[in-house]
């Protein structure tokens, strides 16, 4: 059984953190599970480009509001509590959160991240070994 806490990963190499967002890693690659899971803030008023070609990834917001757009179709769909979306065609997005009030989300990857992943200028994130 694995058994952790987000303060103690808070203040571990699992945290991993830019300008517009801060990614938990509780869970990771060498973990064994087949998918790895994070808790994940997007600051208020930022906007980052992402685009997972390696990931699939599916995101739960549990406080906070904001919106993703989808580049390929200019839609845009609200982020409230309580919403679940699905990155299941490797989406290239970007990702708001308003003013006011960070985002903080809980996302699952697979493949699992093996936890020091960040965007690359293209908003993906490499598919690493460890």
């Amino acid at each position: 059984m694995i058994v952790r806490t987000l303060d103690e990963c808070r203040q571990s190499e699992r945290r991993v953190a830019s300008e517009t967002w801060e990614s938990v890693r509780m869970l990771l690659k060498d973990d064994n599970m087949g998918f790895s899971f994070h808790i994940t803030t997007i600051f208020a008023d930022t906007e980052t480009h992402i685009h997972y070609k390696n990931h699939l990834e599916s995101v739960y917001c549990v406080s906070g509001e904001g919106e993703i757009e989808t580049i390929a179709d200019g839609k845009v769909y609200p982020i409230k509590p309580g919403t679940l979306y699905i990155l299941d065609k490797n989406d290239e997005h970007y990702l708001r959160a308003y003013k006011g009030a960070d985002m903080v989300m809980a996302c699952v990857f697979n493949p699992p991240l093996t936890g020091q992943e960040i965007h690359d200028k293209d908003g993906v994130y490499p598919l690493l070994e460890e």
